[in-house]
């Protein structure tokens, strides 16, 4: 599990890299969340060598995986997913086939494009309504029994004192980070781009993650978008 696609290609395809070291019929599992044509590159790159290869990000955050019950999202041939589940199984609860090599990668930036959608409305409601006034629990409680319930309110939720497991009890750390964030976001709107899909909504928290990392605060949990809300601007020492 890697954190970006030059990573992902050095580890596998390097000079001294897995491909040049690993023994033939081996299946080969990468969890990073990369841009699914470099999971095609590295499958094609495996076969040849006589490999499997599987593209299976995750979903379910820390919390998730000490738990065991993390979300795998899994692209390749039905035998080599097959096989991969005597694996993953021992660390998710939800392993999926979601088609063909990259589609994996593809179900994984749609989840956290809606994902970093839904926080950044959820840090807006909850920022709003402390500041008219409103309880944060009874307004979170409020939400999470009505329409606007989502993940990142109810399991997730940034406002400090709320959820008492969320990175916002902890000086949002611990969590995601929003520099991971953003970069899954700029996977999203290339491929959104790439396919003329139109993603107002994707691009709006694209650029407020922009602003938290130029503000020093990427190593900061995705949820820590409050703080920018409410105007406690982070610098690069954490500050």
């Amino acid at each position: 599990m890697l954190p970006s696609n030059d990573h992902v290609l050095s580890v596998y395809a390097g000079d001294d890299g897995v491909l040049s070291k690993v023994q033939p019929n081996s299946l080969l599992i990468d969890s990073s969340t990369v841009d699914p044509s470099i999971s095609r590159k590295v499958a094609s790159l495996a076969e040849s060598g006589g490999n499997k290869f599987v593209d299976a990000p995750v979903s379910g955050g820390v919390g998730g995986a000490e738990a065991g019950t993390l979300t795998f999202m899994v692209g390749g041939s039905n035998d080599a997913f097959e096989e991969s589940k005597d694996v993953l199984s021992l660390m998710g609860t939800n392993i999926v086939h979601c088609g063909d090599v990259g589609t994996g990668e593809v179900a994984k930036l749609c989840n956290n494009l809606l994902l970093a959608i839904s926080m950044c409305g959820t840090c807006e409601a909850m920022n709003l309504g402390a500041k008219l006034g409103i309880d944060p629990h009874k307004l979170a409680g409020i939400l999470n029994t009505s329409t606007g319930r989502c993940w990142s309110s109810d399991t997730y939720n940034p406002y400090p004192g709320v959820i008492e497991t969320a990175p916002s009890n902890r000086g949002y750390t611990g969590g995601f980070g929003s520099a991971l964030m953003h970069k899954d976001l700029t996977l999203a709107l290339d491929a959104a781009k790439s396919e003329n899909a139109a993603s107002p909504l994707g691009s709006a928290a694209h650029q407020i993650y922009s602003l938290m990392i130029a503000h020093g605060a990427g190593h900061k949990d995705f949820s820590a978008v409050i703080q920018y809300l409410n105007g406690e601007h982070v610098d690069s020492k954490g500050g």
